[in-house]
């Protein structure tokens, strides 16, 4: 990964779409689905100092898959894949 992230932040890959089509049996279009709010870490920054300089560290590990809240962070494309940029703080649960 050549992302790198600074300070706090956490580099997510979104994981699937949970759902495909309607009870009914109707396709869904991508446009109409809600975000999954679950990604997987692929990067994470060095984690941020205190007023006093003290060094706080990243709970976070790449590869953990979490659970953020709808509209957190960044989306940006690398490499033609989707990533979400947002602080560690905005991690909801880790799953």
């Amino acid at each position: 990964m050549s992302i790198k992230p600074l300070l706090d932040r956490i580099v997510i890959e979104e994981v699937g779409v949970e759902v495909e089509k309607s009870p009914g049996g109707i396709y869904i279009p991508d446009s109409a689905k809600e975000p999954t709010q679950k990604g997987k870490i692929v990067a994470i920054g060095p984690g941020t100092y205190s007023p006093s300089a003290i060094h706080i560290k990243m709970e976070a590990k790449v590869g953990d898959v979490i659970v953020h809240g709808r509209g957190a962070g960044m989306e940006i494309e690398y490499k033609g894949k989707k990533y979400l940029i947002m602080p560690e703080r905005d991690i909801l649960a880790f799953v």
